[in-house]
């Protein structure tokens, strides 16, 4: 697998910095895991960040600080407890980062038809941002849209093509408000991609508008 589409520097520094919300911290976790460059570049900053914090000014703890943090590990404690334990799985289209947000591989995946026979699942985040598994059987045609925000598409199973290129297993598309496009299966095969949005998309056809409100998308 060669990965040919990567993830912004950008995306990548607030990764780093803990400056994300949790359904794109899942994508780019996920497409890390895939990709040996981003890891790598993610590494880098993370020393930087590092030698950063070394610098900086020490500042004054409240006196009740330890019981603070205390009292959080043991809350964490007991919902780690409260939760069923999970077999380790391995799956060979969903990577490790995702394999917790789906409670297993990819035949526990929760499928919704979204017309067309494509499919998706919304993976359970905070509100600031949407993660969804989509489904988009081979030759299909995604709804020409622009976007109000940020759209992240990462690969892992088959591949889709639009005008900003072709994308299989591993690589990243990100687009933002000056992109518009038309994604294309690959005719070869199914695709699966895990699909990240911070606002709704803009349809320009009708039906996809009226359905827009019911997909959440």
């Amino acid at each position: 697998m060669t990965v040919k589409h990567h993830l912004t520097d950008d995306l990548l520094m607030a990764y780093s910095a803990g400056d994300l919300p949790e359904a794109v911290n899942l994508i780019v976790a996920t497409h890390i895991s895939l990709c040996d460059e981003c890891r790598a570049a993610l590494g880098s900053y993370d020393a930087v960040g590092g030698a950063v914090l070394d610098t900086c000014d020490s500042v004054q703890m409240s006196n009740n600080s330890l019981n603070s943090v205390l009292d959080m590990i043991h809350a964490q404690d007991n919902q780690v407890q409260d939760k069923p334990v999970l077999t380790k799985v391995q799956d060979d289209v969903l990577p490790a980062p995702l394999i917790d947000y789906v409670g297993g591989g990819l035949d526990n995946v929760r499928w919704r038809s979204a017309g067309m026979g494509v499919k998706q699942a919304i993976l359970p985040t905070s509100k600031d941002a949407t993660a969804r598994l989509l489904y988009i059987p081979a030759g299909t045609a995604i709804p020409d849209h622009g976007h109000h925000g940020l759209e992240l598409t990462l690969v892992l199973q088959g591949a889709f093509q639009d005008e900003d290129g072709y994308f299989s297993r591993g690589d990243i598309e990100v687009a933002d408000e000056d992109m518009n496009h038309t994604p294309v299966a690959d005719i070869s095969e199914d695709c699966i991609c895990l699909a990240v949005t911070d606002a709704p998309l803009k349809f320009k056809g009708l039906m996809p508008r009226i359905a827009q409100p019911f997909l959440g998308i």
